[in-house]
């Protein structure tokens, strides 16, 4: 005879087995048709992890972080940066002011690599790579960049023509600028360059910086390219030497001031004349002199008149 206990226990993995079978159906019953084929499909994207996911560059040499994705299907390929959670780019799009960053996809390809350009060591940090599905699915890379060499060593000599591939600042090679006010320099390659970075000092400008406003528009022409480089709301952290460096071409440079208040007289961009408080005192203490100097003349030839005048009275008497 088998107790009322003993058949609780029996029943149990039973009634499991029920209740489990009865939540798939109900999951079956209540998904689109797209969905259940997307939960029965094997053929869902995943990544072909053969790659390396920690990559280490030097300073101001190219980094590239791989990505292949299987079976990608109409799915959406990203990358993200981590410290932030900035969308750095979609398919081959790109979404961020920095043109150093770029997809590396060959038409008909599964590779989906980012690549940033001229890499700084603020680039340091985790990337990860994600697929769109549901769940969504992620690979993180991680990239290490090492302290490199000074600005004008980045591009040697020999890869470039010198006499066909050139930057050229459009106007001023020195520019003067109140606080407050925006800065607008402008910078012309007289051939099709790649990619064009800028340079504040040593340093890549950094579009995506918490100081905000800065942005970067490049113009494609029969004849070269043409970028635009804008900073607003200018202080005085942003005085400085700025480089405009073509992929493939001879950089060219450009110095700014901003400025403060009054406006020093060995800083003018016109031929105006402006006269510091030196040179008012100066110019006062000179006129001063030559009056003094025309008194004094005035009043020897006064004296000398007067004394001829007495001389002549004297003789008619």
């Amino acid at each position: 005879m088998i107790s009322d206990s003993a058949k609780s226990i029996r029943l149990e993995p039973l009634l499991y087995l029920i209740l489990q079978l009865s939540v798939f159906f109900d999951y079956i019953n209540g998904t689109p048709h797209s969905g259940l084929n997307e939960y029965m499909d094997t053929d869902r994207p995943y990544f072909d992890d053969i790659n390396p996911r920690n990559v280490s560059t030097a300073a101001d040499e190219p980094a590239i972080l791989k990505c292949r994705v299987k079976n990608k299907g109409n799915r959406t390929v990203s990358w993200m940066r981590k410290r932030d959670l900035h969308i750095l780019t979609t398919n081959i799009y790109t979404y961020t002011g920095d043109q150093r960053f770029s997809v590396l996809h060959p038409p008909g390809s599964e590779d989906w690599d980012l690549k940033i350009d001229y890499a700084q060591q603020r680039d340091s940090g985790v990337y990860e790579c994600q697929v769109n599905t549901e769940p969504k699915i992620n690979l993180a890379v991680s990239l290490e960049v090492n302290a490199g060499s000074n600005i004008r060593d980045k591009i040697p000599e020999h890869q470039y023509d010198t006499k066909a591939a050139r930057a050229k600042i459009l106007g001023s090679t020195e520019i003067h600028v109140k606080r407050d006010s925006t800065i607008a320099i402008a910078c012309s390659v007289n051939t099709h360059a790649l990619s064009v970075t800028w340079y504040h000092g040593v340093s890549v400008v950094d579009f995506d910086s918490q100081r905000g406003g800065i942005s970067l528009e490049t113009e494609k022409t029969d004849v070269g390219t043409t970028s635009r480089l804008m900073l607003t709301r200018a202080s005085l952290r942003d005085s400085g030497n700025y480089t405009c460096i073509p992929m493939g071409a001879i950089p060219a440079s450009v110095r700014v001031h901003v400025l403060t208040g009054e406006q020093p007289a060995a800083m003018q961009t016109s031929a105006s004349c402006v006269l510091t408080p030196t040179a008012v005192y100066l110019t006062t203490a000179g006129l001063s002199i030559l009056i003094l100097l025309y008194w004094h003349q005035y009043s020897t030839i006064s004296q000398t008149t007067s004394i001829h005048a007495n001389r002549d009275m004297h003789h008619r008497r």
